[in-house]
């Protein structure tokens, strides 16, 4: 049984940081593009970062590039999520993703594995 679970979403002021982890359970991986999305309610669920099987490369949405920075430790099977200067409209329940490809994907319907998401609220 395949699962991600993620973790780290909380309260934070503008220009906080936070650090989001998925972890990852009954796939291989090391063979798995990941990604991570985000949605707040009433708006479609949009992508915010992926990274390749390897690590080697990462795409991140415009809105985060400079702020988010994506990472994977295949060891231990978890993807990471740091986010820095934080935004008020980056208040979201962030879910990751996992697809098995060594490809980039942006539209979630590519994506064949979902964690269950964590909130994140960011106070003006």
């Amino acid at each position: 049984q395949v699962q991600l679970v993620e973790s780290g979403g909380g309260l934070v002021q503008t220009g906080g940081s936070l650090r989001l982890s998925c972890v990852s359970s009954g796939l291989t991986f090391s063979s798995y593009t990941v990604g991570w999305f985000r949605q707040v309610p009433g708006k479609e669920r949009e992508f915010v970062a992926a990274i390749r099987r390897s690590g080697t490369y990462t795409y991140y949405q415009d809105s985060v590039k400079g702020r988010f920075t994506i990472s994977r430790d295949n060891a231990n099977k978890t993807v990471f999520l740091q986010m820095i200067s934080l935004k008020p409209e980056d208040t979201a329940v962030y879910y990751c993703a996992a697809r098995n490809s060594d490809v980039i994907f942006t539209d979630l319907r590519q994506y064949y594995y979902w964690g269950q998401g964590t909130q994140v609220t960011v106070s003006s």
